[in-house]
């Protein structure tokens, strides 16, 4: 089906956004600790000038969280959720990890890179660590909310334009990266089910087994999420594109989450899509969202290939129902000139 315009694909032009809704853009960031304080206090003034309303925080920074609270800006924790590397628990719980079809656990046979060490979202003690480490971020009166990251299993299939990077081509499920088969998610769904997923002649096509992957990760969301809310304060996520493909290639469920806000990576160059693909994707959101929570377009700035195909990307989300973009990469002055231009309405 073409594009009109932005035209989307379940039969509108546009969705609007409910006039009273104020946009609200993002950045991720990494904070950099050598930072001096002029240097932050300018560059959030800056910011918040641009339409700039939150900051996604990889690590905690208190110099960064307070300054950026100063300029008018929330300040979210950025957490990695279900990849976990950590040495303390390679080593004392290598139980917890995912386990593909293959038998490989995470914990001594990641896939793909080193750093993919993906914990298994059945076992109690995996989400009562989480629950920990949520509780020690959010008890810290600088931070405003958590932001969710990795919470999801393993990629079964990459994006298109990953595969070479591996060269490896991913027109079907492949054994090796499709997860988990531990014990817990084979006895807990054999209970559930009457089979050991491993017996099923097509596990790849057993729909009750997807299922049962996408409730497990809902699980973990949605108690992280009663945790953030018992403690006053707001939770995110980042996701893959669209609820279709996020439950496809990452077992990924999100419009069942209770957020108080989605941020869908909607990294067109990673499918092979162009600038304006950015708008389909938000409008499927949109559409199967049915007002449960604000999107907020996440984009992948080096993909762009000049300001005026960033001003089509940043357009076509906002028309299509963003309540405002997150942005991934180098939030330059040029990139913030160009969000100011784009989010004007009508423009």
């Amino acid at each position: 089906m073409g594009l009109a315009g932005f035209q989307n694909s379940f039969g509108t032009e546009k969705t609007e956004k409910p006039k009273s809704t104020a946009l609200k853009h993002w950045v991720w960031e990494n904070p950099n600790l050598q930072d001096d304080e002029k240097f932050l206090k300018a560059k959030y003034k800056r910011y918040f000038g641009a339409g700039i309303r939150g900051m996604f925080f990889e690590n905690d920074s208190e110099k960064h969280f307070r300054i950026a609270k100063k300029a008018g800006l929330e300040t979210h924790r950025w957490m990695w959720t279900m990849n976990r590397g950590e040495e303390e628990l390679l080593e004392n719980h290598p139980d917890w990890y995912a386990v593909s079809q293959n038998g490989d656990s995470c914990a001594t046979k990641p896939p793909y890179v080193n750093y993919y060490r993906w914990l298994c979202p059945s076992k109690p003690e995996v989400l009562a660590y989480l629950e920990d480490q949520v509780k020690q971020i959010l008890e810290k009166d600088y931070v405003d909310g958590i932001h969710l990251d990795y919470v999801r299993y393993c990629d079964v299939i990459l994006p298109v334009n990953l595969w070479q990077n591996y060269n490896i081509v991913q027109q079907k499920e492949l054994p090796e990266y499709d997860f988990c088969y531990c014990e817990t998610c084979r006895s807990n769904y054999k209970e559930m089910h009457g089979v050991d997923p491993l017996e099923l002649e097509y596990p790849d096509q057993s729909l009750s087994w997807r299922q049962y992957r996408y409730d497990r990760i809902t699980k973990v969301v949605n108690q992280l999420a009663k945790l953030a809310h018992e403690h006053g304060k707001r939770i995110t996520a980042a996701v893959f594109p669209t609820p279709e493909v996020a439950r496809r290639i990452v077992r990924q469920d999100w419009t069942n989450w209770n957020l108080d806000g989605v941020c869908p990576m909607i990294y067109h160059g990673f499918y092979r899509e162009q600038a304006q693909w950015i708008g389909t994707a938000v409008a499927e959101g949109i559409h199967f969202l049915c007002g449960r929570f604000p999107i907020f377009a996440g984009i992948y700035l080096p993909d762009f290939k000049s300001e005026e195909e960033l001003e089509i990307g940043i357009k076509a989300a906002l028309q299509n129902g963003a309540s405002g973009i997150s942005f991934f990469g180098d939030v330059d002055e040029k990139t913030l000139l160009v969000l100011q231009k784009a989010s004007i309405p009508g423009s």
